[in-house]
């Protein structure tokens, strides 16, 4: 059965719709924002092993050319390996992201968002970060989430919330920020030479944004999420951890 959730930044609805497309995946979220779309999937193994003491992630984020109607220059026509774009997007989507699957879960993870539409005026990436999350979130799979993104510009004197290829062009600062209803988790980006306090306002500017994107995907959990899997045991040493970090 098909949900659909929306949230509406400037004037724009950003679109998470799932139960119609890779209903074999643990997590499916097909996102759109204008006319910009990414499909992200999310799975995890079956087979459990013990004692790990780090999170098994793999994020693999697919911009493809058929995505904006074009087909690879050369003699080879075929997609060749990751662009430098897509692993940098990749390594943007699985740093807010690690730090809430618990080390104990014990299983190899696989998040891929896969650029299905670029419409070359709203940058994919933003919408991979979201769509990643909420097929996460939505999944088996054990996460301290969700997480949300955005990109603030300063153009002309004010804050813009995930501006189009053009206005980033004129802007002054650009970041993306990336983070929980608690609080910020990533900050990324640049700027010209900007004082403290515009680049406070620009963090300041993107709180409430990822916060109402973090209910909306948590209303998608409610309503149609899975149960999730179970932890795996700790090894003893790893069991006393915090005990040894006190002492």
């Amino acid at each position: 059965m098909a949900h659909i959730s929306t949230y509406k930044i400037n004037g724009e609805d950003m679109i998470f719709e799932t139960g119609r497309m890779a209903k074999q995946a643990g997590g499916a979220v097909f996102a759109r924002f204008g006319g910009s779309a990414v499909l992200a999937t999310a799975c995890c193994s079956d087979k459990v092993t013990e004692g790990l003491d780090f999170v098994p992630l793999t994020v693999e984020y697919n911009e493809k050319y058929y995505s904006a109607g074009k087909i690879p220059g050369g003699f080879i026509k075929r997609e060749s390996r990751p662009k430098d774009r897509e692993i940098l997007v990749s390594r943007l989507i699985d740093r807010p992201m690690r730090p809430l699957f618990d080390k104990a879960f014990g299983r190899e993870i696989q998040v891929v968002p896969t650029t299905i539409s670029a419409d070359l005026v709203n940058p994919p990436d933003i919408l991979g970060i979201n769509a990643a999350s909420a097929a996460v979130h939505i999944s088996d799979i054990p996460f301290a989430g969700p997480i949300a993104a955005v990109r603030v510009c300063h153009v002309d004197g004010s804050y813009i919330i995930n501006p189009t290829y053009d206005q980033i062009a004129k802007s002054t600062l650009e970041i993306i920020v990336a983070g929980t209803v608690q609080g910020i988790t990533m900050v990324e980006g640049g700027a010209d030479e900007v004082s403290e306090e515009m680049m406070l306002g620009a963090i300041d500017a993107a709180r409430k944004p990822i916060a109402d994107i973090c209910g909306v995907i948590s209303a998608m959990r409610d309503a149609i999420g899975k149960p999730k899997r179970a932890l795996a045991p700790l090894k003893a040493e790893l069991a006393k951890k915090s005990e040894i970090h006190a002492f």
